[in-house]
């Protein structure tokens, strides 16, 4: 059995504390940055790509009932806020301030999610053109996480090349979310195959400038 991660130590009385209002956040271990310090961004969109994932998560609840498969997506999208929290609180860590138990993304989250794939993958049909989010309010969402999720990649790629960062902890974080939004992709498709919706293809001659109506 793999040793556990510390559970949290905090507790959480105030909701405001006053000490932003100068436009300055801390870290885990207490340092004063800027809130739009380049670490900050890192966590914050990771924060932001896990507030989107809990809303794609409740709209697949609300249509389980009319496709039961669609519990299974529920269950993954649950797990992966809890890895996304866990990426944030790396990120939010000075490489000097991280226990050794301290939550974080390991290379095991990451082969869960290319198993996942892989196995919901297995029975999609073959794309013969680009996909546009939409058939399906939860497709939408799925594409939203993805991008979102694309976006905390490339910001945690700068971060890692510009400051010191645990190395291998953002190693790994990055290829989780490098893979992650393949997986977002790829539950999109699954969805809407649960959902019996069509998928919304790329049609370049829909454009205005184009004959078709």
């Amino acid at each position: 059995m793999p040793d556990l991660f510390d559970e949290p130590r905090l507790a959480i009385n105030r909701v405001y504390t006053k000490r932003g209002d100068a436009g300055e956040t801390s870290l885990a271990g207490g340092q004063r940055r800027p809130k739009d310090d380049l670490r900050v961004e890192a966590y914050g969109v990771v924060d932001e790509l896990n507030a989107f994932t809990g809303l794609a998560l409740q709209t697949c609840i609300e249509c389980a009932h009319a496709a039961p498969a669609l519990s299974e997506l529920s269950a993954i999208l649950l797990r992966v806020q809890h890895e996304l929290f866990n990426a944030g609180s790396i990120l939010a860590t000075l490489p000097e301030d991280v226990h050794p138990h301290q939550a974080r993304i390991t290379s095991a989250e990451t082969a869960q999610l290319e198993h996942e794939m892989d196995r919901m993958n297995a029975g999609l049909p073959p794309l013969r053109s680009f996909v546009l989010p939409g058939g399906s309010r939860l497709n939408a969402e799925l594409h939203i996480c993805r991008t979102v999720c694309r976006r905390a990649e490339r910001v945690a790629v700068t971060l890692a090349r510009s400051e010191s960062v645990h190395s291998e902890a953002s190693n790994e974080i990055i290829r989780y979310l490098n893979r992650l939004s393949d997986a977002f992709f790829v539950w999109s498709r699954w969805a809407t195959q649960r959902l019996g919706a069509a998928e919304v293809l790329w049609q370049p001659n829909r454009a205005s400038s184009q004959a078709l109506p």
